[in-house]
């Protein structure tokens, strides 16, 4: 099940075969945001302090192909969609919430932040720049 979510003026992907098809096709890297949207506070302080910041949707829209695999205490979500969000989590032994991951085109993992990584967007674009120069 491939869904998009529109938020911040950026669009999320919830199925990772889909961002890598994608990403593979515009050279991008692959986000992650492993994500408790509706309960975890750092999961929207990310959101708040990162992800609708101008700086970094400008360079989302250049560099990334953006998945959200969200774990959700108050909103249902479809069978299949949780299924794929727990085999995400678990192919890349992710632990908590949040996390971010970033991919190559063919799904290397180049860089993984369990928990919130302060310094707003400036701190996350770094961390992806370094990782670029990984693949």
């Amino acid at each position: 099940m491939a869904l998009s979510l529109e938020a911040g003026n950026l669009t999320w992907l919830t199925s990772l075969p889909d961002a890598e098809a994608q990403a593979k096709k515009e050279n991008k890297l692959v986000l992650i945001d492993v994500s408790g949207s509706d309960w975890c506070v750092f999961c929207k302080e990310l959101d708040e302090d990162v992800f609708q910041k101008p700086q970094f949707i400008d360079y989302a829209r250049t560099n990334l192909v953006l998945v959200q695999v969200d774990f959700p205490h108050h909103i249902k979500l479809p069978p299949e969609l949780e299924a794929a969000n727990k085999a995400i989590t678990n192919k890349f032994a992710v632990e908590g919430c949040p996390t971010l991951l970033a991919l190559s085109p063919d799904g290397k993992v180049l860089w993984k932040q369990p928990g919130y990584l302060d310094g707003g967007p400036r701190a996350v674009i770094a961390q992806l720049e370094k990782a670029k120069k990984k693949q």
